[in-house]
């Protein structure tokens, strides 16, 4: 029988809490005090009203407890959120992401879909502009697939741009990424990545956000986001940002919450690179491969993804491999032999800059025809050291 009454209350505080997320102007900072001052989440249902309004709460927020609607609109949620096939976290259950705990105003409710064990695992996070040059693009899908190789997780907004290239690394390295979101969990945003939040959550990795179902996106959602992305995080990598972007809202949060800030060095003349040449100059760490991210992190984590990652591929030995370098280092292994036509081509083509195809054929029209760089890029893409872009623009693979 107590067993029974532990267990109702465990419940009654976990609604509790997403009671007091759903009430009107009850944000992160005045839930988390309310709380504290009533003694449990659960005594937001049976306080009376003046020691709701005793607690700081606003009138308005007071009432919308006192008579009820709180407690409906978090079984309407609760129900909602099973019905979608996710779950709610408070900051009371084992799940939710001890760093989150450390920051000023942790989310009160975290709704995920997919693996909530993963939440708590080391992981950094891999942000930049929606819009990045090739080279950046690169650098985001390099950088992150290095890092899942090695057990760390990898988070991102799954933006467009540098955040989507961030997920899609983690994935091809067969690891674990998280995407934080803006929206409530069953909003995909935008509509073209609901295959990649598939993939995300297929491959043992979770969807995350601290807003209700059905959040639709706004503006001010984001900011509130970045926040909770880097809180997650033991560090933010930043990838290509311009001078005013939410990139540096998610450097700023990430410092302020005495987090590391690592940052891809770019060229000075691209306005994208201003973001991460200004953080290296206030002290971020200058990135150019995963080790520089790797050597800054506490022994004990490394020694704990060592252990995950080798247990994870069933074999015993550490770790190696070749360093992707952004100067052009060995790859970690030995691709196949290319041919003379595609060593051509090769030469022509850079990581940092694309090439349009017609420029390609002009180049090259004094050693092969057409149908040569053609057949010679298609197997060049085959082999994975080149990709098209949009446009039949090509770019050397990282």
């Amino acid at each position: 029988m107590i067993g029974n009454n532990v267990g109702v209350s465990v419940e009654e505080a976990r609604l509790g809490w997403l009671a007091l997320v759903l009430t009107p102007r009850m944000g992160p900072t005045r839930c988390g005090r309310a709380v504290q001052r009533l003694g449990g989440a659960e005594r937001v249902f049976s306080a009376s009203l003046t020691e709701l309004e005793g607690v700081g709460m606003p009138a308005e927020a007071a009432q919308f407890c006192f008579d009820g609607r709180a407690r409906a609109a978090a079984l309407e949620e609760a129900r909602r959120t099973l019905e979608a096939g996710a779950v709610y976290l408070t900051p009371e259950d084992a799940a939710y992401p001890g760093r989150l705990l450390e920051i000023y105003d942790p989310p009160p409710v975290l709704w995920v879909r997919g693996n909530a064990a993963v939440l708590n695992r080391a992981g950094i996070a891999v942000v930049g502009t929606r819009h990045p040059t090739p080279y950046g693009a690169g650098m985001a899908e390099m950088l992150s697939r290095d890092l899942a190789r090695r057990g760390v997780a990898i988070l991102s907004g799954m933006a467009r741009g540098v955040d989507t290239c961030a997920h899609k690394g983690a994935l091809d390295a067969g690891g674990v990424t998280i995407a934080v979101w803006g929206t409530g969990i069953d909003v995909i945003y935008p509509k073209e990545n609901k295959k990649l939040a598939e993939q995300i959550v297929a491959q043992g990795g979770a969807v995350v956000s601290e807003f209700a179902m059905g959040t639709f996106p706004a503006p001010q959602n984001f900011p509130i986001r970045n926040r909770t992305l880097s809180g997650m995080s033991i560090g933010v990598l930043v990838i290509e940002a311009a001078e005013y972007s939410g990139t540096r809202i998610t450097a700023r949060c990430a410092l302020e919450q005495g987090r590391d800030v690592y940052a891809v060095p770019g060229n000075v003349t691209n306005k994208n690179a201003w973001g991460p040449n200004t953080l290296i100059k206030q002290g971020a760490k200058l990135t150019a491969t995963w080790e520089d991210v790797w050597e800054d992190l506490p022994s004990q984590v490394r020694v704990e993804l060592e252990d995950a990652a080798e247990a994870a591929l069933g074999r015993n030995e550490s770790l190696g491999g070749g360093t992707a370098s952004l100067f052009g280092g060995s790859p970690a292994e030995p691709a196949p032999a290319m041919g003379d036509q595609e060593r051509l081509v090769m030469q022509h083509l850079r990581q940092d800059e694309a090439l349009q195809l017609d420029d390609l054929i002009e180049r090259l029209e004094s050693k092969m025809v057409s149908g040569e760089i053609f057949t010679a890029l298609f197997e060049l893409e085959l082999a994975g050291r080149v990709k098209q872009m949009p446009g039949k623009n090509y770019v050397r693979c990282f």
